[in-house]
């Protein structure tokens, strides 16, 4: 089936359809990865947007139960080049297509998607529109020129507390639209686990008597969330933080950092960045739309400890004096570079460090 793609500045791309046809609006937005087209597709950060991959061929390893980064996807739609419609893996139980359908989410492809990627470079994240009917075309500008929902992390963080068993540190994950390789991580180094959602009150975090907090990643723009800042300030005062992505900003902007929207963002599995405390290079995944500004941490208690090699953005933050750090990256990312997951090892011995003084103190 003919389907179209029409972005808010009136460039329209013709394709076919392959997932579910029903039509979308959302940022469009695209990413680099030469793998992992489900764990992409099913991390949460991407709720509301349609992603454009540049690798051109989708599909042909197909999907598996295990490779879910959330319970469901949440993106609006999915556009490649070239879709593979039989695919060949022993681990497939299902084509990317089937998957796509099953959860309400358009697909298209045999367009340009490197003519895309280029707009989108050259003028920035543009929102658009997934469509079938050719003569809705003026309809479809239209519904392009409102604003797009800003309710995105409630959409996808849990709705329960969660509890994972470890014999390790207990850590409070706060959800604001977590991927299952952060939990993956901690429970890998056996830390007993408590998922909570991403507007719990700091009070009913801090009774579970948590040895550290981490902050997930999540979507959508940092400064919307007011009320999760307020709960991270407090946060701070009492207990070793953890920020990742989302959890990154959130974190800058609770400490009197802020944020801005980058151009069209960082998206992929082969983003070069420099830990400064180690002079070390490695090679990180990334999906986010956002930087935190460098000027504004002159009157802040942050330092920079990441910085991204491609443009000199930050992408990590160290607190000058409490047990507090955070990345922009994904450290936990699968598929995708494993150079980063030291950074939980550096959490752990985090907990364990203010943990022995805080014991030391009471004796």
């Amino acid at each position: 089936m003919k389907a179209y793609l029409l972005l808010e500045d009136g460039t329209e791309f013709i394709g076919e359809s392959f997932g579910a046809e029903t039509g979308s609006i959302g940022e469009v937005v695209f990413n680099t990865g030469l793998t992992g087209y489900q764990e992409i597709l099913t991390d949460p950060s991407y709720c509301g947007q349609i992603v454009n991959m540049t690798y051109p061929l989708i599909g042909n390893y197909g999907t598996n139960r295990d490779d879910f980064e959330s319970t469901r996807p949440f993106v609006s739609g999915f556009i490649t080049r070239e879709y593979c419609e039989v695919p060949s893996n022993w681990r497939s139980t299902k084509s990317f297509s089937d998957l796509l359908s099953h959860f309400g989410i358009p697909g298209l492809h045999g367009i340009d998607t490197r003519k895309l990627t280029r707009i989108i470079r050259n003028h920035g994240t543009l929102k658009g529109s997934i469509y079938y009917d050719h003569n809705q075309k003026k309809t479809v500008l239209e519904k392009l020129k409102a604003d797009l929902p800003i309710d995105q992390v409630r959409q996808v963080s849990t709705k329960n507390v969660q509890h994972f068993p470890g014999k390790n540190q207990r850590v409070a994950l706060l959800d604001y639209g977590y991927k299952r390789g952060i939990l993956r991580e901690l429970l890998e180094r056996d830390c007993e686990v408590v998922l909570f959602p991403f507007d719990t009150p700091a009070k009913q975090i801090l009774e579970i008597e948590p040895t550290g907090i981490l902050l997930s990643n999540g979507p959508g723009d940092p400064r919307d969330l007011l009320p999760q800042i307020k709960i991270i300030k407090d946060l701070m005062e009492k207990k070793p933080i953890f920020g990742i992505c989302l959890g990154h900003q959130l974190l800058a902007l609770a400490g009197g950092a802020e944020v801005t929207k980058l151009k069209f963002g960082h998206r992929g599995s082969n983003h070069p960045v420099k830990d400064l405390l180690t002079g070390k290079v490695h090679i990180s995944s990334q999906n986010h739309s956002y930087a935190v500004v460098e000027e504004s941490l002159k009157n802040t208690d942050f330092d920079v400890s990441h910085i991204a090699m491609n443009d000199k953005s930050i992408e990590g933050l160290s607190h000058k004096t409490k047990p507090i750090f955070s990345v922009q990256y994904h450290p936990e990312a699968s598929p995708g570079p494993s150079d980063n997951s030291y950074l939980f090892d550096r959490f752990l011995d985090m907990m364990n460090t203010h943990k022995g003084n805080k014991t030391n103190a009471t004796t």
